[in-house]
C-alpha cells in the first residue's frame, strides 16, 4: 500500500463509515457465527495500523502480524496486542502457536499466493478453530481504489470458495456483504470512469453523510445469517480445518 494510503488509514479507522461499520459486522459474525471459547487465543494476520485490535480483544487474547514497518508502528502504539513482523504465507511466527480464531480482514487480496497463505494459516488452527476472512468482491468493479491499495484481485463467491477448498479448508459460511450500498457504489464508480476522475473514493465524507452511510452499512450486521445477499462489495467466509 502507498505510504499516503497508510497515513489516511491510520487517521480514519476510528471514524470513517466503512471501517466503523465493517468492524461491527465482523464483531457480530464472531459473536453469532463463531462464538469462540472464553479466553480464546486470536491471531490477526495482517493487522495494518491496528484498527481491529480492540474489537478482537473483546473475544480473547490477541497476537498480530504485520509486514509493513510503518503500519506495525501505528498498531503497536495502541498497546493492545503482541505484534510481530511477518508475512504470508511463509512468516507467521509466534513459535508455531495455534489459535482458536484467525482473522484475515481485507488482507488476502494483497497476497500473491492466496491458496498457500490459507493453507499456512490452516496449520495454525487449534482444534475446533476457525478462520474468519473478508475480501473485496465483484472483479468488474476493479478501480483506481484497488490500484492505490495494491490489490492483486477482487473475488467472486465461487472463486473464494474454490481458493479455500484448494487450501484444504472447509467452508462453514460464506456470503456477500456491504450490499445495501452496492447500487450507490456502482453508480459512483461508473461516474468516476465516465468523467475520467482518479482516486477520491477513500475520502471521508461530511459528518452527516458519514453517519448515514455508517448506519446503512452497519445495519447489515443484523441481517447476515438471516438474509442471503445476491451481491455486495465484499465477501466474508468462515473456514475450518
Amino acid at each position: 500500500m502507498d505510504r499516503s494510503a497508510y497515513a489516511s488509514l491510520s487517521a480514519q479507522e476510528g471514524s470513517h463509515w466503512w471501517f466503523v461499520a465493517r468492524r461491527a459486522i465482523v464483531d457480530a459474525l464472531i459473536r453469532t457465527r463463531i462464538a469462540p471459547r472464553a479466553n480464546a487465543r486470536i491471531l490477526e494476520a495482517g493487522c495494518g495500523t491496528g484498527g481491529n485490535l480492540a474489537m478482537l480483544a473483546r473475544h480473547g487474547t490477541v497476537d498480530a502480524l504485520e509486514y509493513d514497518d510503518d503500519a506495525r508502528r501505528h498498531a503497536n502504539e495502541r498497546g493492545i496486542a503482541r505484534i510481530e513482523p511477518g508475512m504470508l504465507p511463509g512468516r507467521i511466527g509466534f513459535d508455531a502457536a495455534r489459535y482458536d480464531l484467525i482473522a484475515l480482514l481485507d488482507v488476502l487480496e494483497h497476497v500473491e499466493e492466496d491458496r498457500a497463505s490459507l493453507a499456512a494459516l490452516r496449520a495454525r488452527l487449534a482444534d475446533g478453530g476457525r478462520i474468519l476472512l473478508t475480501v473485496p468482491a465483484v472483479p468488474w468493479l476493479w478501480s483506481d481504489h484497488d490500484v492505490l491499495h495494491h490489490h492483486k484481485r477482487r473475488y467472486t463467491l465461487a472463486g473464494l470458495r474454490a481458493v479455500a477448498q484448494d487450501a484444504g479448508l472447509k467452508v462453514e459460511g460464506i456470503g456477500y456483504f456491504n450490499s445495501l450500498l452496492f447500487p450507490l457504489a456502482v453508480a459512483t464508480r461508473t461516474a468516476h470512469r465516465l468523467l475520467g476522475r482518479k482516486g477520491g473514493l477513500d475520502a471521508q465524507p461530511s459528518p452527516p453523510v458519514n453517519g448515514v452511510l455508517r448506519r446503512i452499512f452497519g445495519w447489515e450486521r443484523h441481517l447476515l445469517g438471516r438474509v442471503r445477499f445476491p451481491i455486495g462489495l465484499s465477501l466474508y467466509a468462515i473456514l475450518s480445518a
